[in-house]
């Protein structure tokens, strides 16, 4: 008996798909642009548009569909296949026992591809139905100094986009261009500005996007970005859903099982968290009917899965990768694995925290490790190793400081931060290439090819670690882990620490 062959994704199929795939209950025909979204990768698919669709499905928010834009060159891939789709694709939620939930997410009604036409992004950012803006652009997208906290004006893109004209034929070529491009437009032309929502992994991640954009506005325009300050909400949010690369194998699988043709379906764990202060200028869907925390302060949540979760994101990917291991499950269900981070989390971790109402931290610390542990999931270490310069000093090193003024534990943060350096040196304890992934590349490796010379020579880059290099504690520390990993590899090392014989 013969397979059908898979039914390729579009409105018009929506009918033939496989009744165990679930489809948008509403007529998309309905749908009318509400949020401008930059960067429509993988965790915007299995999140902010997903909680969108949630409501649509409800009969809610059908004015607050989503226009994708992708505004670099690697976008267009992504923008051509969701074009190709009429904006859907499938979300596929994996279950750590193995059990697969498919649903077609229609909440994306148009897409663009800026380097293709900049006009047409700038128009609908000033259109007066567009009330929000909102962005995943990574971690290393708001070009922040890491010590400074300054915008990095000096960035090529930057300074490209401080002299471009777009009524001169000079297209934007970063978020920071479009952004003000649009905002200009609109109070020029008396229209209110829409609201510009960061659901980037950064701390006060709605306050640093303010000041980044409106610092590149002030170098371009000084009274639009003292408009820009007063009258632009950024609102700051926490979100959290694992969601690793979609690998062939989850679209040959899709097509195998399910019937679904789907060019760029998205994988991620059952669980979703999004908490979200209530500040917006023009408006905004009833995010709280699909699950969204809506809170006066995020800071609290935030910190929590930024020093918690991402944390030992870090804590687990460089020196399981080093141990051998190739994916986060694996890593997690290794016993000793386990307890170095839960002592992480415990002892160095949740110290540097403000209480977080509602939660249980020692319920959410283990919780971290189960899901870590879904088998499932087959999130790569490769990829949680990637871009440590916009990582670590995000995510560790303020974990670090806290404990250091406050007199408590670093010895296991030191192990993380070293075994990023020994990672860097791009050859496993087999001798075999690393293939390092990092904007700052070549300047992270350099220092770490100097470590056998000079121990310290990776933390004294005072851009990625600020002082840290002066602070005994904390360099006896690291220097000891480092020599262990040098000496004894990452499992010996992870014992003695986790052990607290570090």
């Amino acid at each position: 008996m013969t397979t059908p062959a898979p039914v390729p994704l579009s409105d018009k199929t929506l009918g033939d798909l496989d009744e165990k795939v679930g489809k948008p209950a509403y007529d998309r025909s309905r749908l009318t642009t509400g949020i401008v979204h930059f960067g429509v990768g993988g965790f915007h698919r299995a999140h902010q548009a997903m909680y969108l669709d949630t409501l649509m499905n409800q009969g809610e928010a059908l004015d607050w569909a989503l226009c994708g834009v992708g505004a670099l060159p690697h976008d267009r891939r992504i923008i051509e296949t969701l074009a190709g789709q009429d904006g859907l694709y499938t979300l596929v939620v994996k279950h750590p026992d193995g059990h697969r939930e498919a649903r077609v997410i229609g909440s994306i009604a148009e897409v663009l591809f800026a380097p293709d036409n900049p006009r047409a992004v700038v128009d609908k950012l000033a259109d007066e139905g567009t009330r929000i803006a909102s962005l995943t652009i990574t971690e290393g997208g708001y070009l922040v100094n890491q010590v400074t906290g300054e915008f990095d004006a000096a960035d090529p893109s930057i300074q490209a986009d401080l002299k471009a004209d777009l009524d001169n034929g000079d297209a934007p070529t970063t978020v920071f261009g479009y952004l003000t491009a649009a905002l200009s437009q609109r109070r020029r032309e008396g229209r209110p500005p829409f609201t510009v929502m960061s659901c980037d992994n950064l701390p006060d991640n709605g306050d640093v996007a303010k000041r980044m954009i409106c610092a590149f506005a002030r170098l371009k325009d000084p009274a639009l970005a003292d408009w820009m300050q007063a009258e632009v909400a950024f609102p700051n949010c926490m979100v959290d859903r694992i969601t690793p690369v979609t690998a062939p194998e989850d679209i040959e699988r899709l097509g195998e099982e399910l019937g679904v043709a789907d060019g760029w379906p998205v994988v991620c764990e059952p669980f979703t968290q999004w908490v979200l202060e209530d500040h917006f200028g023009q408006g905004r869907p009833p995010f709280e009917d699909a699950g969204v925390q809506l809170v006066d302060d995020v800071v609290p949540y935030e910190l929590m899965k930024l020093r918690l979760l991402n944390a030992s994101h870090q804590a687990l990917c460089y020196l399981g990768y080093l141990a051998g291991y190739r994916y986060a499950h694996e890593v997690a269900q290794d016993p000793l694995f386990a307890r170095f981070l839960l002592a992480y989390m415990q002892r160095e971790g949740s110290p540097t925290l403000q209480p977080v109402p509602g939660v249980d931290l020692d319920a959410y610390r283990h919780e971290l490790v189960e899901r870590f542990a879904n088998p499932e999931i087959r999130d790569t270490l490769a990829r949680l190793c990637a871009e440590s310069s916009d990582r670590i000093p995000k995510w560790l090193v303020p974990v670090i400081r806290a404990n250091l003024a406050a007199g408590g534990e670093v010895a296991l943060s030191a192990l993380v931060v070293a075994s990023w350096a020994r990672y860097a040196e791009g050859v496993d304890e087999h001798g075999s290439p690393i293939q390092v992934v990092d904007r700052l590349k070549e300047r992270v490796m350099a220092a770490a090819a100097r470590q056998q010379d000079d121990p310290l020579a990776f933390v004294r880059d005072r851009d990625l670690f600020g002082d840290l290099v002066d602070d005994e504690r904390f360099t006896t520390a690291y220097t000891a882990a480092l020599d262990r990993l040098h000496t004894d590899g990452a499992r010996s090392t992870l014992e003695a620490w986790t052990a607290g014989n570090a």
